[in-house]
């Protein structure tokens, strides 16, 4: 199911709503970027997880690391 593309005019309604200041310049770039964050939202939903624990049930253990390698969380 895909929802009707997001107009500035309607980008500037819903960031008034929320309590920002939407300069009209940004409308258009505005719209543009939340169409895109959902067109991904999208996407992501579709995938099938299967059996994958969520992210919390992750331990990261010193013993699996290779020597002399540090614990990092960058990806």
């Amino acid at each position: 199911m895909s929802s009707p593309e997001l107009t500035p005019s309607e980008a500037a309604h819903r960031a008034a709503r929320a309590g920002l200041d939407l300069p009209p310049e940004r409308h258009a770039a505005v719209a543009a970027t939340a169409e895109h964050i959902q067109s991904v939202v999208a996407v992501l939903r579709e995938l099938d997880f299967g059996d994958t624990p969520p992210g919390a049930a992750y331990r990261a253990e010193a013993e699996h690391l290779d020597a002399g390698e540090r614990p990092d969380a960058a990806v």
